[in-house]
């Protein structure tokens, strides 16, 4: 029998390995992923639809059929999907009462990718409405709290995918990024959080649904190699929207060949002209030090684009497909978008969104297109920027109130907090949260490497030297408890 202590401790590769070895089944494996929920969910509420019963028969089909092992290398282990992508027959809220009891027609192509891989979907995760903000609070599915410290957030909008992998309850977990959305969950939460190059990694077959190629999907995970385990399961797409990276090697090959010598660019001040606290800034610096002891070479660099401008871009294409994602709902329940069970922002935002003109959109793609090729023309000098994640370290439960009466206060409270991680997204700049720092009230307070599009593999050997070098709790103590 997998002890629960010995569970939470390992990775994923080092649970497929121990099936393999027949050091325990995937049964076993999945029991005590139900175990660790069943403790800590009522807490965290990290996991908002559950379906233990169905993941124990496939670990079962899984221990019967020991073949089905060579799906892949994390065949037969537990997983978590984000509650914005589709399991067929599973319900999907989009952390949204407008979506009540709405169920999946069919898989997210994302989501088939990793049942292709034999992974066991044990539940799916909470996010803000339409994940569409920083922390994960929605009125449809509740609060979200952090394992680290409970009357803080998990940071959003991947926050039920950040709280489970740091409470133990699965070594890694589904994520998408559309803003930050692997990113800031990761640095809130302790975890590595990569978010791919555009074009790396499976869409949907529509625009809208990874907001014009402005969103990718991977995962949030314990460690390095995880994460690039499971991000050669949803590579090699044949039927992705956008140019696609040469990638000639399995990632979690690739990342123990040598690296060779990183030109790192430093930021040090926000890009928008906001408050840096001091354990950011810190962060950063420290992490800087870190490199240039592996031999890397670090400078402090001005911002290399103009991110204002960019990032109200973005705003406008986000707001232009979320109100195409609302309409065929609001079509089908007959509703118009004004007296739809929205929170305030999302009704705003998809307002902003139904009403924007051709020109204003297209306007708003060419900066977007100019900023990737000013990026375009800074890799020419420098390998990797590194910068905060965030301006803060992760706030207080209802500090950000996507519903709030105060809208023109919780917009002032959005640019305040974040800042760094959008322009990446406009880019299509793979972009990693890296868990290298904690305050001294022991938040974790991740650091946000980029480079330049194509060179995840370059990251994620960066990553692996930083956490060989620098190891990190990979789980809050409450997940011991």
């Amino acid at each position: 029998m997998l002890p629960l202590s010995d569970y939470i401790d390992m990775d994923a590769i080092t649970l497929a390995q121990g099936v393999r070895n027949r050091d325990f089944t995937n049964t076993e494996v999945t029991a005590c992923a139900i175990k660790q929920a069943e403790k800590l969910n009522p807490t965290l509420n990290a996991i908002n639809i559950e379906c233990y019963n169905s993941a124990l028969e496939q670990a079962r089909l899984f221990d019967d059929n020991p073949e089905l092992l060579n799906q892949s290398c994390v065949a037969g282990l537990p997983f978590l999907i984000k509650d914005l992508a589709m399991v067929k027959g599973l319900p999907t809220t989009y952390g949204s009462q407008l979506y009540k009891d709405y169920l999946s027609p069919h898989s997210s192509n994302i989501v088939q990718k990793y049942l292709d891989a034999g992974l066991v979907i044990l539940g799916k995760t909470n996010t803000p409405e339409c994940g569409l903000t920083l922390t994960t609070e929605p009125i449809a599915n509740g609060i979200t709290r952090n394992p680290w410290k409970i009357d803080h957030s998990t940071g959003g909008s991947s926050g039920g995918a950040g709280a489970a992998v740091a409470g133990g309850i699965s070594p890694v977990a589904h994520a998408t990024d559309g803003g930050g959305s692997i990113r800031i969950p990761a640095s809130c939460c302790g975890l590595f959080g990569l978010k791919p190059s555009r074009g790396l990694t499976t869409v949907e077959n529509n625009l809208a649904a990874s907001w014009g190629g402005l969103s990718a999907g991977h995962v949030v995970s314990q460690t390095v190699r995880d994460s690039a385990a499971f991000l050669d399961l949803i590579t090699l797409d044949a039927h992705n929207l956008f140019a696609r990276p040469n990638q000639r090697t399995s990632f979690l090959e690739g990342i123990d060949q040598p690296l060779t010598e990183l030109r790192i660019g430093i930021q040090l001040s926000h890009p928008m002209d906001q408050h840096l606290d001091e354990s950011c800034l810190i962060a950063v610096k420290n992490a800087a030090l870190l490199c240039e002891s592996l031999g890397h070479h670090p400078e402090e660099i001005n911002h290399p684009v103009e991110y204002r401008p960019v990032v109200s871009a973005m705003t406008k294409v986000i707001s232009a497909y979320l109100y195409k994602s609302l309409s065929s709902r609001l079509e089908e329940l007959n509703l118009e978008l004004e007296e739809a069970p929205l929170e305030a922002s999302t009704r705003i935002m998809a307002s902003f969104g139904r009403d924007l003109n051709a020109t204003d959109y297209m306007d708003a793609l060419d900066m977007i297109k100019a900023a990737e090729k000013q990026m375009i023309t800074f890799h020419q000098r420098y390998d990797i920027v590194l910068s905060p994640v965030l301006s803060k370290t992760p706030v207080k439960i209802g500090w950000l109130d996507m519903d709030s009466d105060n809208q023109k206060e919780y917009t002032n409270r959005f640019r305040e907090y974040s800042g760094f991680t959008a322009l990446y997204n406009g880019t299509g700049q793979p972009s990693m949260s890296v868990p290298l720092h904690q305050t001294q009230a022991g938040l974790p307070i991740g650091v946000m490497f980029t480079g330049a599009w194509g060179m995840d593999l370059q990251l994620l050997q960066l990553a692996k030297q930083l956490e060989q070098a620098q190891p990190w709790p990979r789980i809050a103590q409450l997940a011991k408890e």
